[in-house]
């Protein structure tokens, strides 16, 4: 059977998507391969495709437990022989999965990192041939990468203990040069072909709010919502409990993950929210990596994220089938203040690595940190902004971004400069430093207690900006931050410095300008509907019969059906098997499994309209 009635059979597909062929084609000639492809993109396919292919199993070595269930039951449902090792199985079935395991049965075995060493893995080394090793989210190999984990390390001592070396082949979304340059390193890719498909999804609607209040902003935002899932990302646990509570109280349906939770909640909690038994999941970020969740049609940060990787994965668990979806930050800049003392901490916490090597990674994680602050804060396109990240060209106006569609006007902040330097320049004088608030507090004139008691009321800058609200002088101090004319210093308490380009605000009297957003409200960007098209209630009805069918088999809707391939229903309008085999994403097998019942409600609305075929 070739590649393409591989794709057919199992996975429904008649052709491949970008990048995927190449990479399909190069590891059936027996090449390494290395593979950077957004969320979405497809990178499962490009080994599961060569997988049924090869003469032998491929291992898929995969960081999380819910990752592997979650492809284990694709699979399975589209009729391939595949099962996954790892702590969530009883006794029992680890001795049953080991032992068909043992006697070949598998075309594709999913294992954790941490099993790699165990004495059942080297007896399954040694008794089946594995053609391919595969290893899932291969940043985690690096020490730079966002998500460095330990026992990614063991996986090239495991490669190299096998009798024959298989063809080795790894896939992430995120990784920058350096960390590529790890990945090929640490699990000794042989002249690994390389492909970087590009880190663009058109789909997603990117955009950055700086509410008074982010709570409210979030009930805002989700009442606009309706009934579509998302998740809502948190910094810490404590909000995350909070932020949980609050929705719940307010008539949201949501649930909560974190680290803190017990293993038991963790997991009655995930899937509540898998099975759409509460739409909206408030977490960190322990929550989402391999979760294949297709339809969530919004992913909120709460707090902005400590670096753009982070930032980038997370909302791009937003929009997987390709629907539009939106990724909504939600900037304060209390949100850089807690970033910095997580990275602080960070750096006592990670004993695996020497005080050298710990300075490096705090110096690190702070540019990526300032990265990631000049993206909440930027006034010029953001898909470009975070393409640009990654090396990559995009043009300076997307049309699907706040910044290019809300629409920022050039101010002149010439004169507000110069006393917003002044300002800091007299407090200075009196032996004194400030963060923020102080120096905006002096401007503004305001009366709080310790203002006056350190005697700031007597400043020639008291007052001076009483006119202009807190959060345009918030806005223009940042500003001078970002351009150099003042600086943040970094620390627990981070105070307003002047720099050596300060003096020209005041002396020299430089022009500057500001991009502010024009005066209006943003509301939630209506994204194009893909069911203009297709008929709604046809769809729903779809949607209904696949959620029973799911909830009969235990899985997750997407499972059965995704929400892509329904809508693909909608428009073919199949009403027999035959027919069902032309939609995109049914296979032979679920044609089998579930065609009838589909083509069933199909031939009733058809039948009940004229005319629509």
């Amino acid at each position: 059977m070739d590649k393409l009635s591989v794709l057919k059979e199992y996975f429904g597909h008649k052709r491949f998507r970008s990048g995927q062929e190449e990479i399909i084609d190069h590891i059936l000639r027996g090449s390494d391969v290395l593979g950077i492809m957004p969320t979405g993109a497809g990178k499962s396919l490009c080994y599961q495709v060569p997988a049924l292919m090869l003469n032998g199993m491929t291992v898929v070595i995969s960081p999380l437990i819910s990752l592997m269930k979650d492809q284990v039951s694709s699979l399975v449902s589209s009729g391939i022989s595949a099962a996954c090792i790892n702590s969530s199985l009883s006794q029992e079935e680890y001795s049953e999965t080991m032992h068909r395991a043992l006697r070949g049965e598998f075309r594709l075995i999913y294992a954790a990192p941490e099993r790699l060493g165990t004495q059942e893995m080297r007896r399954l080394a040694s008794a089946v041939r594995i053609s391919m090793v595969t290893i899932d989210e291969a940043h985690c190999v690096s020490q730079w990468g966002q998500d460095f984990r330990p026992s990614y390390l063991r996986i090239s001592e495991f490669i190299e203990s096998l009798p024959v070396r298989p063809i080795v082949s790894a896939f992430t979304a995120t990784a920058t040069d350096t960390v590529r340059e790890d990945i090929v390193r640490m699990l000794g890719l042989n002249a690994p072909f390389t492909l970087v498909t590009g880190f663009d999804r058109p789909n997603l609607y990117f955009s950055v709010l700086k509410p008074h209040n982010k709570y409210a902003e979030l009930r805002r935002l989700l009442e606009g919502f309706g009934d579509k899932c998302g998740i809502v990302y948190c910094l810490s646990r404590r909000n995350v409990e909070e932020i949980c509570d609050k929705l719940n109280d307010d008539g949201f349906p949501a649930t909560r993950y974190h680290a803190g939770l017990s293993d038991t909640e963790r997991k009655n909690n995930q899937d509540d929210f898998i099975y759409d038994r509460k739409r909206i999941m408030v977490a960190t970020n322990a929550f989402g990596m391999g979760i294949d969740k297709s339809d969530v049609s919004f992913v909120i940060h709460y707090n902005m994220p400590k670096n753009i990787e982070s930032y980038y994965q997370e909302a791009g668990r937003a929009g997987r089938d390709g629907s539009p979806a939106q990724c909504i930050l939600l900037y304060g800049a209390m949100d850089v203040r807690t970033n910095n003392f997580m990275i602080e901490k960070s750096r006592d916490d990670n004993t695996e690595l020497s005080d050298e090597e710990k300075d490096i990674m705090l110096e690190r994680d702070r540019q990526r940190l300032k990265e990631m602050t000049f993206y909440a804060t930027s006034t010029d396109c953001l898909r470009q902004f975070m393409l640009g990240y990654f090396g990559e060209k995009a043009p300076g106006y997307c049309g699907n971004c706040s910044c290019c569609v809300t629409g920022f006007e050039e101010v002149d902040m010439t004169v507000d400069a110069q006393k917003i330097v002044s300002c800091v320049f007299r407090v200075k004088q009196q032996g004194r430093y400030f963060g923020k608030s102080m120096i905006v507090d002096i401007l503004k004139g305001s009366e709080n207690e310790r203002l006056v008691s350190l005697g700031f009321d007597k400043l020639s800058t008291y007052g001076i900006m009483k006119d202009t609200s807190a959060r345009r002088i918030r806005a223009e101090v940042d500003h001078l931050i970002e351009n150099g004319y003042l600086c943040n210093s970094t620390g627990d308490y981070p105070v307003v410095e002047l720099t050596a380009s300060s003096a020209k605000i005041l002396k020299e009297h430089i022009p500057v300008t500001i991009k502010l957003p024009k005066e209006k409200k943003e509301k939630v960007k209506k994204q194009r509907s893909e069911l203009s098209d297709i008929d709604s209630v046809l769809f729903e009805e779809l949607r209904k019969l696949r959620g029973r069918l799911a909830a009969e088999a235990s899985v997750p809707a997407y499972i059965v059906f995704s929400d892509s391939a329904l809508r693909d229903m909608c428009r073919v309008l199949p009403t027999d098997k035959e027919e069902f085999l032309n939609v995109s994403g049914v296979g032979k097998r679920k044609a089998e499994k579930y065609g009838d019942d589909f083509c069933a409600i199909i031939k009733k609305y058809v039948s009940s309209h004229p005319g629509v075929l």
